[in-house]
């Protein structure tokens, strides 16, 4: 029997929100937390990679992959939490920074690759700007709102976040931060926003391309919004939703995640709506039947479907991966945002995980093929789910039953 124990599979998801799901720039890699587990996910050949925080087991927050793709940044929650970076093909830690006293909310690494921004959550309330490879805080600030998202300018001279009742713009002085032997004061400059400054500001992405002096946030009201080069609110449009959570870019197109699985498209050069993706399964619905290769979208009044809480754009295969409320995720092909395609789908227990029982050894004729390495799982969900184990690349959902003695 070997020593060693390999983490094969995660069947599961925590990305809490936008800072919870990002993919590698190069290689189209999705990244996403599973507790202390960062997932590495292959979405065409359903394949997994895993690095494991194994020191504390604290659980991860936010990660962002540098622009080459060879790093991955993440942040913890708790007590002393420290923003880790990680060789992505080794799979190993080599730098932490731990500046920050309680749970850190965002991480990103700039344009650049020459720094990472982490932003503390509401009981911490710290920016620091950290020259990782010298493991130097270059310079840091505090902030007075909650941080739900942070996002660089494409020459990384920059980087907005947003929160409640907060958009900042801080400005990095290069050659100040370069010489300074301790952290330099971060200069910030909060965006014009008139009559939408009260809003809660959830997800921000600057510009790329011919929109780089543009920075588009969203508010959770379901605003989708434009501030220029000068901070001053230039234009914004209703996405026509109940709440919007979520926001990613290309270098032309705008995707807002909303409620009921709503994913609006809009250009970036004039915020003209351009299309809403296909919803994803809805709420109740057998995982089996989703997780087949053919797509799945029901169309009966009165359905329910899932929020669409976080996304990150593949720029090389243009696919786009939404993380939904219910734990679920989503790849989807948006070539052409007029024929969507599925590219791959994985739904989760939605909640807490109560019991796992394996799959008795049965003859076949007993056992209806089930009894090779089968599992089942309950959750405060109501789902009881049967998984396979022997063939991870097919579907993992082979059974979900909701009992009608189980139904709330």
């Amino acid at each position: 029997v070997s020593p060693q124990v390999t983490l094969e599979k995660v069947l599961g998801i925590t990305a809490s929100g936008r800072c919870g799901l990002a993919c590698d720039p190069r290689s189209g890699s999705v990244a996403y937390p599973a507790g202390c587990v960062v997932i590495l996910l292959n979405p065409k050949k359903n394949r997994q990679n895993h690095i494991i925080t194994s020191r504390n087991r604290k659980t991860i927050t936010a990660l962002s992959f540098s622009p080459d793709g060879k790093y991955l940044v993440t942040g913890e929650s708790g007590h002393l939490p420290a923003v880790r970076v990680w060789d992505v093909a080794e799979r190993s830690q080599v730098a932490e920074l731990q500046k920050h006293k309680y749970g850190v909310s965002c991480v990103a690494f700039s344009p650049n690759g020459k720094y990472i921004v982490s932003v503390g959550n509401q009981h911490d309330m710290i920016v620091s700007v950290w020259a990782w490879k010298k493991d130097v805080v270059v310079a840091a600030n505090k902030v007075s709102s909650k941080v739900t998202s942070v996002s660089f300018s494409e020459d990384s001279s920059y980087f907005v976040t947003v929160g409640n009742r907060h958009v900042k713009f801080w400005y990095l002085d290069h050659s100040k931060a370069s010489k300074a032997s301790t952290p330099v004061p971060l200069l910030g400059r909060s965006g014009l926003l008139g009559e939408l400054r009260n809003n809660f500001f959830c997800d921000v992405a600057c510009g790329r391309g011919s929109t780089s002096g543009s920075t588009f946030c969203i508010t959770s009201s379901g605003l989708l919004c434009e501030i220029n080069s000068k901070r001053m609110l230039d234009k914004w449009v209703d996405l026509q939703t109940s709440a919007a959570h979520s926001l990613s870019l290309s270098e032309d197109t705008i995707f807002c995640g909303c409620a009921d699985g709503a994913v609006h498209v809009f250009k970036a050069v004039d915020l003209q709506f351009a299309c809403t993706l296909p919803r994803p399964h809805s709420l109740g619905s057998d995982a089996a039947a989703v997780t087949e290769t053919s797509p799945f979208f029901s169309t009966k009044t009165g359905t329910r479907y899932p929020d669409a809480i976080a996304m990150t754009f593949d720029p090389v295969n243009h696919w786009l991966s939404c993380g939904y409320n219910d734990h679920s995720l989503y790849v989807w092909d948006i070539r052409d945002v007029n024929r969507v395609g599925k590219v791959h789908a994985a739904l989760y227990h939605a909640s807490c995980v109560w019991d796992l029982e394996m799959f008795p050894e049965l003859p076949d004729e007993v056992g209806s093929g089930l009894s090779s390495g089968v599992f089942l799982s309950c959750s405060a969900d109501n789902t009881i789910r049967v998984w396979r184990m022997d063939e991870w690349t097919r579907s993992q959902n082979l059974l979900s039953t909701v009992s009608p003695d189980l139904k709330m």
